[in-house]
């Protein structure tokens, strides 16, 4: 009996461990797996699995993938002209279920923080230039959330494209500053994308 307590323990502490998930919220994650049919458990806990080892940075876009490229990277319906700059692959989750957006994008896997020590070097933006250096890409819109961080993310981004034959614009209305991304629903990102600015 005390392993069974013990599993469920372990089982509450990592759901508990999960953002947005409370001690009570784990608890009835952790009974409701316990109440799953054993078939049903072993596929949830196969697609944990599946998710840490066939799951990897796109070569082209740092997106999530499975082969070497992302599915929107290897789709030619996209118009390969524009660029979407976001910072985590959860911006451009939010952005593909709003439905409005159809190029490609660039996750940079972060912003600048450098009170965190995260310069330049540690995000995906030498990429990013190389990207646009192949000229293909003629608008890349900055993605980025609208807080400092963010800002000063997307002013370094302009910085090095400076030169380049590229369009830099920004998401506009729509998005309140310091809001994310993810938060925003479909109607507030169609008007962000509609409304983009030339920077």
């Amino acid at each position: 009996m005390a392993e069974t307590r013990g599993a469920i323990a372990r089982l509450v502490d990592y759901f508990a461990d999960l953002p947005g998930i409370g001690r009570k919220s784990a608890e009835r994650l952790a009974y409701h797996v316990l109440r799953m049919p054993n078939q049903e458990a072993v596929a949830f806990a196969e697609a944990i699995r599946a998710v840490k080892e066939k799951l990897h940075p796109c070569k082209t876009c740092f997106n999530l993938a499975e082969a070497e490229e992302c599915e929107i990277c290897l789709d030619r319906r996209r118009d390969r002209s524009i660029l979407c700059v976001v910072e985590q692959v959860r911006d451009l989750l939010a952005l593909e279920q709003a439905g409005t957006y159809r190029g490609l994008y660039h996750v940079l896997q972060g912003r600048l923080a450098p009170l965190e020590g995260i310069g330049p070097e540690k995000l995906t933006i030498l990429q990013l230039v190389d990207r646009v250096k192949q000229g293909e890409i003629r608008e890349v819109i900055m993605g980025t959330t609208p807080n400092v961080e963010g800002d000063a993310t997307a002013l370094e981004i302009s910085n090095r494209l400076a030169g380049l034959p590229v369009t830099i614009t920004r998401l506009a209305r729509g998005l309140t500053v310091g809001a994310s991304l993810e938060q925003a629903n479909r109607e507030m990102l169609a008007d962000a994308f509609a409304g983009r600015q030339k920077i």
